[in-house]
C-alpha cells in the first residue's frame, strides 16, 4: 500500500511539474511595453498595472527618496524557460543605454541592490523610470509627470525692480534638457529680457548664478549649474552684445533652494537662474 501511495504521489508531481512547464509564457491580457522602452529579447510580461494617477517613491541622487506623481505603470518581465539568462547587469545597462539615447539621465545606480533610477524629459513630460533586475526577470516602475507650465514670465522692468529692492532676481523661462547645459530655443524670450534690463542700465553689473534641484549628486549639480550659468552669459555676450566685463557666472547647485525639493512643483522653482547685483 505504501508503495502505491508513493507511485501515485510521484505521478502527481510529474503531472504538476509538466503542467507548469507548459503554462503559457506570453504577455498577460491587457499588458503592453511602455513606449519609451522595448523589452529584452525572450522576455514576456508576467505582471502589469496601469494607473491614470498614482505616486511612487524613487531613489534619487545621494540616495534621497523622490516622490513623483502622475500616470504610473508597473511592468514585470520574465524570461521564457529554456532561454539562456542574460544576467541582471546586462538587463539594467540595456535599459539605461536605451533611455540615455533619448536624453535620459541616470540619477541613481546601485550594483549591490541591482536597481537604477533614470529621469527623462521628452515631449512635454518628465518621466521617471526605476529598473530592478535579476538574472531571469526585471521590473519597471514608471511615472509620467506632465511638466508644470511656467507661470512666472521674465520681464525687464520687473527684474529691475527686484534687483533694486532686494539685490537679486530669480529668472524663470530659461530651459535646459535634464542633465545638460545647452539652452533650449524657447528660452530666447527670457534671455532677451535680461539683455533689455542690462541695456537700460549700463552701469549694472551682475553675477549670473545657476541653481538646480537636489536630484543627482551635489558635485555633478555644482558642475552643471556653473555650465548653465556660463551658457547664459555666453548667450548675452554673443547674441545681445552685452559686454563680458559686466557678467560673471557661478553655480551653486541645490545649496540655495526657494522651495521644498520633496515635490516636483518645488523642484521646478529651484531649477532657475538668478541675477545678483555685483
Amino acid at each position: 500500500m505504501k508503495n502505491v501511495i508513493i507511485v501515485i504521489f510521484s505521478l502527481f508531481l510529474l503531472i504538476t511539474v509538466k503542467g507548469l512547464s507548459q503554462a503559457p509564457q506570453q504577455d498577460i491580457k491587457g499588458s503592453k511595453d511602455h513606449p519609451m522602452l522595448t523589452r529584452m529579447p525572450d522576455f514576456y510580461i508576467s505582471d502589469y498595472k496601469d494607473a491614470e494617477f498614482d505616486s511612487y517613491k524613487f531613489i534619487g541622487g545621494d540616495k534621497q527618496p523622490v516622490i513623483i506623481e502622475g500616470h504610473k505603470y508597473f511592468i514585470g518581465y520574465r524570461l521564457k524557460s529554456g532561454t539562456p539568462e542574460p544576467g541582471e547587469l546586462k538587463i539594467r545597462k540595456n535599459v539605461q543605454d536605451a533611455l540615455k539615447k533619448i536624453g535620459g539621465k541616470v540619477v541613481f545606480d546601485d550594483n549591490f541592490n541591482k536597481v537604477s533610477t533614470i529621469a527623462v524629459q521628452k515631449d512635454g513630460k518628465e518621466t521617471w523610470i526605476e529598473v530592478r533586475s535579476y538574472n531571469n526577470m526585471y521590473r519597471l516602475n514608471i511615472v509620467e509627470r506632465a511638466i508644470m507650465e511656467q507661470e512666472i514670465v521674465a520681464n525687464a522692468d520687473a527684474m529691475g525692480d527686484d534687483i533694486s529692492n532686494t539685490g537679486h532676481v530669480a529668472v524663470y523661462g530659461i530651459y535646459f534638457d535634464t542633465g545638460k547645459s545647452e539652452i533650449k530655443p524657447e528660452s530666447d524670450a527670457a534671455i532677451e529680457q535680461i539683455s533689455l534690463l542690462l541695456k537700460s542700465n549700463e552701469s549694472l553689473k551682475v553675477y549670473v548664478v545657476g541653481h538646480t534641484d537636489n536630484v543627482g549628486t551635489i558635485d555633478s549639480n555644482m558642475k552643471l549649474s556653473k555650465e548653465r550659468a556660463d551658457a547664459v552669459v555666453n548667450s548675452l555676450i554673443t547674441k545681445y552684445g552685452i559686454p563680458g566685463a559686466r557678467l560673471k557666472s557661478y553655480g551653486v547647485a541645490s545649496l540655495s533652494p526657494v522651495a521644498s525639493n520633496d515635490n516636483e512643483e518645488g523642484r521646478a522653482k529651484n531649477r532657475r537662474v538668478e541675477l545678483v547685483k555685483q
